[in-house]
């Protein structure tokens, strides 16, 4: 059976330009968008289309043209892969990682006399277990740059990112739990495709849009999720890998050790944006707040902001144009003209 290519979403720039107003060059940029776990991409579509419209029209970047684009993490379309067994397991994070760099290293100029050409700078912007894959990505590129030498990652944008110690958070320690439960852990994922089967499809629309109160995008994105032949076990099978892998702090000294390779190869140091939810249930606090006094002595390279309103982890249900507009601040930031 032919599998179907990675589903993603792309939004090319609203025209081309080969030059900017000025008579300078325009620079083609790469917005790479590493979605969480569910790993599905249409979660995104409104915050994606919002930032697309936001960056159009900010003055600042006329001198860059933006291509957005981001995928689906694997194995949460039943279509992407052959159906899992006991002996084909879903994938892990480690795959994740792997899988999103080929599409990373695939990625050209879409159009334009520079077409098919490498961009000239990437920035990767994950959410929640895509921070944690991000910045995987900024590392090992930074290690091996044979591997894709022609990507220029040079900032990340990281919201609600779970990177340090996911197991502490409150979310975390329920499904490590069930993770380290004999004989649950292993068939969790049957005892919830039983209950779902047994759901009818649009019994179960009317519980995600009605009763939990998922507006009609997330509504239906959630429902075909839940109702897939292998989607939930994807999304158990990669949380539980995340409470195992994603443990003990290593990303103050990676981080370093990110800027230290960037000069070591001749590169500028990559800018980092973290966005912290203000009481975010896939994050300790202690920890979090840990992770941010390491680094405030880098505020040049790497600012480390805490929401002060309430946006919730999942924040492409229903604040998806909140998170745009801080997003393209950021962006204007790193790439507004001086």
């Amino acid at each position: 059976m032919a599998m179907a290519a990675t589903h993603f979403l792309s939004y090319p720039p609203r025209s081309f330009h080969d030059e900017a107003p000025d008579g300078l060059k325009s620079r083609e940029i790469l917005i790479f968008f590493i979605p969480g776990n569910p790993g599905l991409i249409d979660y995104y579509n409104p915050f994606l289309s919002t930032l697309r419209g936001l960056l159009d029209d900010i003055v600042s970047l006329r001198h860059s043209r933006f291509q957005i684009y981001g995928q689906d993490l694997s194995g949460f379309r039943d279509d992407d892969h052959e159906p899992f067994t006991t002996h084909r397991k879903p994938y892990d994070l480690q795959y994740q990682i792997q899988h999103t760099l080929k599409a990373l290293a695939r990625l050209r100029i879409e159009s334009g006399p520079r077409r098919g050409l490498p961009y000239d700078e990437v920035l990767l912007i994950g959410h929640s277990v895509g921070a944690y894959i991000a910045l995987e990505l900024f590392h090992r590129l930074l290690q091996d740059q044979c591997s894709a030498p022609h990507l220029n990652l040079a900032s990340g944008i990281l919201l609600f990112p779970t990177i340090h110690r996911i197991s502490s958070s409150p979310s975390g320690w329920k499904l490590d739990l069930l993770r380290r439960t004999p004989v649950l852990g292993d068939n969790a994922y049957r005892i919830a495709q039983t209950f779902l089967h047994l759901c009818p499809r649009g019994a179960l629309h009317w519980i995600v849009r009605r009763v939990m109160g998922f507006p009609a995008h997330g509504a239906e994105v959630t429902t075909r999720w839940l109702k897939s032949r292998d989607g939930v076990w994807q999304a158990l099978h990669m949380g539980m890998d995340e409470m195992e892998v994603i443990g003990e702090d290593r990303w103050d000294e990676e981080l370093w050790e990110i800027g230290h390779d960037a000069e070591a190869h001749d590169k500028a140091v990559p800018k980092f944006f973290f966005f912290f939810g203000n009481h975010d249930h896939w994050v300790a606090s202690h920890y979090r707040d840990e992770f941010i006094q390491k680094r405030r002595t880098k505020v040049d390279r790497t600012r480390l902001i805490v929401d002060e309103g309430d946006i919730p982890h999942a924040f492409c249900i229903r604040h998806s144009e909140t998170v745009a507009e801080k997003v393209s601040t950021w962006i204007s930031q790193i790439y507004g003209a001086n």
